[in-house]
Formats: C-alpha cells, sequence, structure tokens
C-alpha cells in the first residue's frame, strides 16, 4: 500500500471533518475564437466589397436594358419614317405622270399643241 492511502485510512472520520480544506480556485479558461480580428476584418471588407460590386454590376444591367429597349424605339421609328417616304415617293411618281398633268391641263382650258409633256422633275433628283 501507498503511504499516503494508509494514512488516509488510519484517521478517524471525525479528524477529517476538522481538517480544513483547500479552497479551489477557479481557473477560467479563455478559449480563443476560431476567427481572429484581422480574419473578421478582411471577411466583412471582401463582403461589403462583393456587395458594391453586385450592385454594381445590377445598376449597369438595368443602364444596358434601358439603352437597349431606347434604340428598338427609335429603329422602330426609323422604319415608320421610311415606309412613310417610299409612300410619299410612290405618290410623287403617280402625281408627276405626263397623263395626269395634260388631264388637268385640258381641265382648266389650256391647250396643248403638239408639244411633248415631260415627267415634272422634283428638287430631289
Amino acid at each position: 500500500m501507498k503511504p499516503e492511502f494508509a494514512r488516509t485510512w488510519q484517521r478517524s472520520p471525525v479528524q477529517q471533518k476538522s481538517t480544513p480544506k483547500k479552497k479551489q480556485v477557479v481557473i477560467k479558461v479563455r478559449r480563443k475564437g476560431l476567427i481572429t480580428r484581422g480574419e473578421k476584418f478582411l471577411y466583412s471588407l471582401v463582403s461589403i466589397l462583393f456587395i458594391v460590386i453586385c450592385f454594381y454590376i445590377v445598376s449597369f444591367s438595368f443602364t444596358l436594358d434601358t439603352l437597349n429597349r431606347d434604340v428598338q424605339s427609335l429603329e422602330q421609328q426609323v422604319n415608320q419614317q421610311e415606309a412613310t417616304n417610299e409612300n410619299l415617293t410612290s405618290e410623287i411618281k403617280e402625281l408627276s405622270k405626263p397623263e395626269r398633268i395634260t388631264k388637268i391641263a385640258k381641265e382648266n382650258g389650256l391647250k396643248i399643241q403638239d408639244t411633248e409633256v415631260k415627267k415634272a422633275n422634283s428638287f430631289d433628283e
């Protein structure tokens, strides 16, 4: 047997109560976190940067979409104007036919003598 065990075994229970117990000192162990302060700062900085970049991308996409819609509406207007111009050009050709000119001249009392009626020239040509 060990000597310490033998001594405690020989003591009476009364003696054990009278001995003062040592006061247990509570040691607080500080657990360090998994992430240090510097890492937290870097993570938050990267997160903010990521959010700003996402906002910029969405803003750029919105602006690009708006411009595309404006371009499409302008193209529609150009197509409509081209169609109107073609209609007016064909109407000019119809109105400047020599037969029409001679008919209007006869209706207004003009006499056409052996001359040829030429097509009326437009300013664009």
